[in-house]
């Protein structure tokens, strides 16, 4: 039996401006299982971003119901929300977001620092991590000698540091031609298939939207359809 991991219920997150209120979200219901790849579409402004927000425990919404593993989010105190953003959510962004100056590894090594344990188990999960997005053998590398494709799947790797139940990417494939980005879209799948990683997309590209199990359009802060399952 599938287990409902977000069930969104008439949920709006309005922002207050000199001109008047702006609804980002204006009444979402939307419900992501466990271990589901789902693709975001929709044009710029229709609420994508805001949506990727709220289910990364990174904002809270104005009204409306945001469960998260039978859990309310916004019913969360900021040191629990803290909690869900460092254990169980792990972002990608289209900007890859490595520090030039650390190896691939060390890169992915930096996020499993505010959660401790001792440095000689961090670099062997890194180098463990940077093997299952097939980057083992480069992850001695600086960020400069790898290519766009590789770097993206170095962020992978880094959102997966502290085992998240989510991942959520916000256009990953933005900055990449359309083989590379094919790569990074596979490794998301096997994410989602072979380890039950659910993975949230944020994306303009009909390549990748396509590739998802489920797809959800939004206009204007609603949902205007959905395909799949």
């Amino acid at each position: 039996m599938t287990e409902t991991l977000y069930d969104l219920r008439n949920v709006r997150r309005v922002y207050r401006s000199g001109a008047g209120d702006v609804a980002a979200l204006d009444g979402i219901d939307v419900r992501i299982d466990s271990g589901e790849l789902l693709a975001v579409e929709g044009p710029s402004g229709s609420g994508k971003s805001t949506l990727l927000q709220l289910l990364g425990a990174l904002d809270r919404p104005t009204s409306g119901s945001l469960m998260f593993d039978g859990r309310e989010l916004r019913d969360l105190s900021e040191r629990e929300l803290t909690n869900v953003r460092c254990r169980d959510v792990g972002f990608v962004f289209q900007a890859f977001n490595l520090i030039p100056t650390l190896t691939a590894a060390e890169n992915v090594e930096v996020a499993m620092v505010p959660l401790g344990g001792d440095r000689r188990t961090r670099r062997a999960k890194s180098v463990d991590l940077l093997v299952q997005v097939g980057l083992g053998s480069r992850a001695g590398h600086l960020p400069s000698r790898l290519s766009g494709g590789e770097q993206q799947r170095v962020a992978i790797a880094r959102a997966l540091a502290n085992e998240p139940r989510v991942i959520l990417a916000d256009e990953p494939t933005g900055n990449l031609d359309s083989t590379t980005a094919d790569e990074v879209v596979e490794v998301l799948q096997s994410l989602s298939v072979e380890h039950g990683v659910t993975v949230v997309v944020v994306t303009h590209a009909e390549e990748v939207a396509r590739r998802a199990g489920r797809r959800i359009r939004l206009r204007d802060g609603r949902v205007t359809g959905a395909d799949g399952s």
